[in-house]
């Protein structure tokens, strides 16, 4: 009796509900932070506040599944830690973030995750996990994910086959971390660049003179996003890994996820809302500061279709 008088009881009432798969006039019941019922006339307890939704759209929590606050990338840190990036998500409606723990080379995953969660755990305003990267590669690299499956609750790894000399993983090392993902049942997350022309990409930008926000864009060309991916989804095909690939960004790789899926291959991809809605034009403004300030990897492409295939070929 106890335990009932002190629940938190809402009712929702008069709004339209978007789920995945309709969109429906329906009355909400939450108990506890928990929905219990969805429907009209419903029958509740007593005691519930009541909000009235009339003529407004009532959507489930949002999931952020790639978020980088109070992370240190390139002598960069993200300007937002936990605390003020987890408060912002939840005014636009985002309940659930996934950040990234990325280990030094050569040092412990568990460490790193251990070190994040004490950072995340007091700060966080909303639920929130953790994809840890795989950036370097041995047997005990296989335990430690081992361990943060089996006891610490992670279930998602990410790759990168970019950032020569930082975090890149060599398609050998990278055969073995899907090997290893498929085993365990963790999700295999993939950033898909071709690393080493990216690399020389760069020097021969540097070496022409181009040092400003468009040498993102030139020397990371869509082709070598494709190149990648097409590598990528071979690789979990011959470990019969699904894959995960992150921050898609052109047409050129859009095709080849298209194709792939065609052949019955398991590939999902998400794209970031700046590729989805910008393009590359704006590395090649007047203002250098706000050129800098459209700078992503990959970098947002200068073809204007982009943007809409990319929402047409993920929405499938």
């Amino acid at each position: 009796m106890l335990a009932n008088s002190a629940s938190v009881r809402i009712l929702i009432k008069g709004g339209k509900v978007v789920n995945d798969d309709c969109t429906h006039e329906a009355d909400v019941y939450i108990e506890n932070g928990i929905i219990q019922q969805v429907g009209r006339e419903l029958m509740i307890p007593g005691g519930a506040k009541v909000i009235d939704a009339t003529g407004k759209l009532v959507i489930p929590g949002g999931i952020d599944t790639s978020t980088h606050f109070h992370q240190t990338f390139m002598n960069a840190t993200c300007v937002d830690d936990f605390y003020h990036g987890t408060k912002a998500a939840l005014v636009g409606g985002t309940t659930m973030i996934i950040g990234h723990v990325l280990p030094d080379k050569e040092t412990s995953l568990v460490d790193a995750y251990e070190k994040c969660r004490s950072l995340a755990d007091p700060k966080v305003c909303c639920d929130y996990a953790l994809h840890v990267g795989i950036t370097w590669w041995a047997p005990k690299v296989k335990a430690e994910m081992e361990t943060l499956v089996r006891e610490k609750g992670v279930n998602s790894f990410q790759m990168f086959m970019t950032y020569k000399d930082l975090y890149m993983l060599r398609d050998s090392e990278l055969y073995q971390v899907l090997h290893a993902c498929k085993d365990i049942g963790a999700i295999a997350r993939v950033h898909a660049e071709n690393g080493e022309l990216v690399a020389e990409g760069a020097k021969e930008a540097l070496d022409l003179g181009i040092t400003g926000p468009e040498g993102i864009e030139i020397s990371r060309p869509e082709e070598l996003e494709a190149e990648a991916t097409h590598r990528v989804i071979t690789i979990a095909n011959r470990t019969h890994c699904p894959i995960y690939l992150v921050n898609v960004s052109s047409i050129s790789a859009g095709d080849v996820i298209a194709a792939a899926k065609m052949q019955g291959k398991v590939v999902l991809a998400e794209t970031t809302t700046a590729h989805a809605t910008l393009t590359g034009l704006h590395y090649y403004h007047q203002d250098w500061s706000h050129a800098a300030a459209y700078v992503t990897v990959p970098p947002l492409r200068l073809d204007t279709n982009t943007s809409t295939y990319l929402m047409s070929l993920l929405a499938k």
